[in-house]
């Protein structure tokens, strides 16, 4: 499993995002679009105190061209080599078919555009509610939490909950809890298996719970622009967080984590039949594997000299360590996750190819 940083690094980071964070509610006619010189972009309010520029992120930058129907690779072509027209072409729509939109905004940066609707459930926040959950898991380890530009994450083992998958190969119980305060997916706590031999981790699907950023329709006003106060949060979050514990002690249950670690040990009997190196660009092809990732988990797969079901799925856990980026090593993880659970025609397409 791939290191990110320290739980106090994470808990200093989020109270200092808490302090400069800003959240409105925008009628789109008062908002315009500008392309600077260098490709950089910006978008400016026009506040009841007067206009404030905000530079955009990407993601910022991707949302706002989807909800205008502008492909991204057309308005990126537009930002480097027409930013006039670029400009122009936002404009128009945002007032052409005026609402309101959420903007959040990050050290000065517009980071999301997204729905009145969003409702906002903040890493701070669920930190708060969330770390006593985690911590009263019998022996609690912190193995693994990262913040990237757009997701949280909190994955736990508990050793008391294990699995020999076969002689001397252990695995413990854990759970993932992550977030996304820019509208990049749902706040999700999922099943995690750790491996300790090699400190892979591997995410299963079985009993996720997925809760979408969506609440009541906002009461802001449609002609200028409402900034959110931090207890304007919907009182129902007690509730909620009610709700996340009970779904993290079904994770880390003996009962869910037999059923993946079972799932993982009927792999050990799944054979390579045909070429090692086709049964990985089987996987490749199915799970989009760009070439480097299908490389490294070739690379892996030779390293653990393992061919077999079990070898390729902990190929894929083994390769997520080695990746850069932690979002996407996550996803690996989850990948190998949906290994486990393939249907039997599934696992001969991959052992068989030749």
């Amino acid at each position: 499993m791939k290191y990110g940083r320290s739980l106090i690094d994470l808990a200093n980071e989020l109270e200092r995002q808490l302090a400069t964070k800003v959240d409105m509610i925008v009628p789109t006619q008062l908002m315009h679009h500008q392309t600077m010189a260098g490709g950089g972009t910006s978008v400016t309010i026009e506040a009841p105190e007067g206009p404030k520029s905000f530079p955009t992120t990407e993601g910022f930058r991707r949302q706002i061209a989807d909800k205008l129907k502008i492909p991204f690779a057309y308005f990126e072509r537009m930002r480097m080599d027409q930013p006039t027209l670029l400009d122009r072409n936002v404009d128009t729509w945002l007032h052409q078919e005026p609402e309101q939109r959420m903007v959040r905004t990050l050290d000065g940066q517009a980071r999301a555009f997204l729905s009145d609707r969003y409702r906002r459930l903040d890493n701070y926040d669920l930190l708060q509610h969330v770390f006593p959950i985690l911590k009263q898991l019998p022996g609690a380890r912190f193995e693994s939490v990262e913040l990237t530009a757009s997701r949280m994450y909190l994955k736990v083992v508990t050793p008391e909950v294990q699995f020999e998958i076969q002689p001397g190969d252990i695995v413990q119980a854990g759970v993932v809890v992550s977030n996304s305060e820019i509208g990049q997916g749902t706040l999700s706590v999922q099943p995690l298996v750790f491996r300790l031999k090699c400190s892979n981790g591997l995410i299963a699907p079985d009993r996720a719970m997925r809760k979408t950023h969506v609440g009541r329709l906002s009461e802001a006003s449609t002609e200028e622009v409402t900034i959110f106060r931090d207890d304007t949060l919907a009182a129902d979050d007690k509730a909620f967080f009610l709700k996340v514990r009970d779904v993290v002690q079904s994770a880390v249950s003996e009962a869910t984590f037999t059923v993946a670690a079972d799932k993982m040990r009927r792999t050990l009997g799944i054979p390579l039949k045909g070429d090692p190196v086709k049964a990985v660009e089987v996987l490749a092809t199915r799970y989009l594997f760009n070439e480097q990732e299908r490389a490294g988990v070739l690379r892996s797969l030779i390293a653990e000299a393992d061919l077999s079901g079990y070898g390729l799925v902990n190929a894929v856990t083994g390769y997520a360590q080695e990746v850069a980026d932690y979002d996407r090593s996550t996803e690996l993880e989850a990948i190998a996750g949906r290994m486990i659970d393939q249907s039997r025609s599934e696992w001969e397409a991959v052992v068989e190819a030749a």
